[in-house]
């Protein structure tokens, strides 16, 4: 099921997480922003919440992938 993600370079992974996930560094990282905006409830335009999706999921794809990895060599 996961075979796809065992395929994924963790260096692209990282690279993506950095550039696209953090993007734009100044003032803030929007990937930051828009948590804090979902902390405080403020998260409610279509425009914020695709935002949210855009920069979280390098960080999501990213943090699956180690997590992973730290499971299979485990087993």
């Amino acid at each position: 099921m996961f075979d796809w993600l065992d395929r994924l370079p963790l260096g692209l992974l990282l690279i993506i997480a950095l550039t696209l996930g953090l993007a734009p560094f100044v003032p803030e990282p929007h990937v930051w922003e828009k948590l804090k905006m979902l902390a405080a409830g403020a998260l409610v335009r279509p425009i914020d919440i695709f935002d949210l999706l855009l920069h979280g999921i390098p960080w999501l794809l990213l943090f699956s992938k180690l997590g992973r990895m730290a499971w299979t060599r485990a087993r």
